[in-house]
């Protein structure tokens, strides 16, 4: 995967109303951790970028520019004057391409946004956590073309304008003529990038992975302090091993995302520290700043994408007349937290889930 260069340098200002593609730019529909950081390097690459997002986002852009670092020591930074901000998507805008990076719980909002501003047939590709949030938007706003995507990485927030990407992986997305135009700009920005015919097998193998994220966020940990913590392990591999049992049943099989097949991650996960460093030395290859979003959900008192996780694995078991109570529990203590906002220990995260 081609990766942005190891030097620190100042991107050229793309200047207001330029456009060296023959089509329109790319939209980032939602500038938190995952748009900043797509958009960023595909600004950084020379490709125009127009960032919406929440005020708060925006405000840190116009003061500070934009700072993109990652787990290989490279740095990229976008002054303010470079970059195209805005609150609402701008009247008149024919993007090439949309990258929605909005919570799962913003979808449907967001998907009317889009489907009031841009002209029918715009690609909008999801790049959430979750499985429904393209039918979710496509039922929203039919005159769209909706494509799943899936981002493997975590990116986090380090300082106000500043994403930190701490671990690694490949973008996917679903096969589309607007995003094969694009690919090569993917690539000159670092992110490499997949397209599959159907995403769904693969959502569902992230899904499995992004089951860690409650677990992180309830430790109040940086992602590998906590899973370099069997306890932690266990609990991640107790709902990993019930979403799995409940996808079987359905026929569903989930598509190998990590260094191993899905299937084989729940025993990996519950082996003794000293092993499971030796073994799983490709899936601790996470920087001290990485944390789940969700960390950062409940440290800012946002609401969290919970629902598009464990929720969904809670609603396949009800599709198929059975319980998810691993899961299910999971979903209360994280929307318990504001009322108690105590870290769980090992030990404790255990016996909350009964284990």
């Amino acid at each position: 995967m081609t990766r942005l260069a190891n030097h620190t340098s100042d991107a050229p200002a793309i200047a207001p109303g330029s456009n060296p593609h023959q089509h329109g730019p790319v939209l980032v529909m939602g500038a938190g951790a995952i748009g900043c950081y797509l958009g960023g390097c595909l600004q950084v690459a020379g490709v125009p970028v127009v960032f919406v997002g929440r005020a708060r986002v925006l405000a840190a852009l116009r003061e500070h520019g934009l700072t993109l670092t990652d787990l290989d020591q490279h740095r990229r930074h976008l002054p303010a004057a470079a970059l195209s901000l805005h609150d609402a998507v701008p009247a008149g805008l024919a993007p090439s391409l949309v990258l929605l990076a909005v919570k799962s719980g913003a979808t449907t909002e967001a998907a009317a946004l889009l489907a009031r501003a841009l002209p029918a047939g715009t690609p909008v590709v999801s790049m959430q956590n979750g499985i429904g949030n393209t039918d979710l938007a496509r039922a929203a706003a039919p005159r769209l073309r909706w494509l799943a995507g899936m981002v493997p990485f975590n990116v986090a927030e380090l300082a106000p304008g500043h994403f930190h990407r701490g671990t690694d992986g490949e973008l996917a997305a679903q096969d589309d003529a607007a995003l094969r135009a694009l690919a090569p700009a993917f690539e000159r920005a670092g992110l490499g990038l997949r397209l599959h015919a159907d995403l769904r097998a693969l959502q569902w193998g992230k899904l499995l992975l992004n089951l860690n994220n409650p677990v992180n966020a309830l430790s109040g940990q940086p992602l590998r302090a906590q899973l370099m913590q069997r306890g932690y392990r266990q609990c991640l591999a107790a709902l990993q091993t019930e979403a799995l049992q409940l996808l079987h049943s359905a026929g569903i099989a989930p598509a190998r995302v990590a260094a191993l097949p899905p299937h084989r991650l729940p025993a990996l996960l519950r082996l003794p520290t000293p092993l499971f460093r030796l073994i799983a030395a490709r899936m601790l290859r996470i920087d001290a700043k990485a944390r789940s979003s969700m960390a950062e959900d409940l440290a800012l008192g946002r609401p969290t994408e919970i629902d598009a996780l464990c929720g969904e694995v809670v609603r396949l078991a009800e599709r198929q007349g059975r319980r998810a109570p691993l899961n299910a529990r999971i979903v209360e203590l994280v929307q318990a937290w504001p009322q108690h906002p105590v870290p769980l220990d090992a030990h404790s995260m255990r016996a909350a889930l009964g284990l």
